[in-house]
């Protein structure tokens, strides 16, 4: 057996050995494992979000869990006579999970809130979708000024393009030109054209990928996985050639290559 050759540096502490090593071995792995964080230190993180813009949400969840108990004091005492103390018992914990379900959903509101006026928040919210769908993580479409973008989103109810923008004219025209590209390469497929905003026939952020739920379903999973293939053959945004430059005429220049 080959023996471990001595460390070079003369300053380096010795390698602990036997049980020492083990022990040494053990307590730098246990650090090295990041700690998970406990499920009411999470809850109280969401609070402290949800409160700094909602600051009267604790009388929200205050006024839950009074209704909640007082609805089972009230059923102990007159339905179930006798049990009070039992259905206040039993009332507690679904008056966690009520809250809880409650503070999650002002969560949601409260990050939709941030993003909703920002360029690239129709991606974010896609992003939550965890199956069923491929999602285009960048814009299939875009216009650099006006920051107007289209998404594309693949799943069982076919095709659907997302725009997102301040200019309902524009964003119109680049679903419509983006709906032929689609068209072109998987025809027959069912193509939904949807737009991202707080105006008349728009869909409003949080309610997005709701939307896209509800669609029914019209292509079988093969496909669904030949119209993934076609579509990834067009790729996506296609940015700009600078002008006076001709990439099929292109050639390299052989002297500097040389080094001349």
């Amino acid at each position: 057996m080959a023996s471990r050759s001595p460390s070079n540096d003369p300053w380096a502490e010795p390698t602990p050995t036997g049980r020492a090593g083990k022990k040494a071995a053990k307590a730098s792995a246990k650090a090295a494992k990041p700690t998970k964080t406990r499920w009411y230190k999470q809850i109280a993180q969401v609070y402290q979000m949800v409160a700094k813009q909602q600051p009267l949400i604790w009388l929200w969840l205050a006024l839950i869990v009074i209704g909640m108990e007082g609805a089972a004091v009230l059923f102990g005492a007159f339905v179930w006579k006798g049990r009070i103390g039992y259905m206040a018992f039993l009332a507690a914990p679904m008056a966690l999970l009520v809250c809880t379900m409650f503070l999650a959903r002002r969560a949601e509101a409260v990050a939709y809130a941030r993003i909703e006026d920002q360029p690239g928040a129709t991606a974010s919210a896609l992003g939550t979708i965890r199956r069923g769908w491929t999602i285009e993580q960048e814009p299939v479409a875009a216009d650099p000024r006006s920051m107007d973008m289209v998404f594309r989103a693949v799943g069982r109810p076919g095709v659907v393009l997302i725009g997102e923008g301040k200019s309902p004219g524009r964003i119109k025209g680049m679903l419509k030109k983006e709906r032929q590209r689609v068209a072109r390469v998987a025809p027959g497929v069912a193509i939904h054209e949807l737009t991202v905003g707080r105006g008349d026939g728009q869909v409003p952020l949080p309610k997005l990928v709701r939307k896209l739920k509800r669609l029914r379903p019209s292509l079988s999973r093969a496909a669904l996985a030949e119209v993934n293939r076609r579509l990834a053959s067009i790729g996506g945004m296609k940015l700009p050639v600078p002008k006076g430059i001709d990439p099929l005429k292109a050639r390299p220049d052989r002297k500097a290559l040389r080094g001349r």
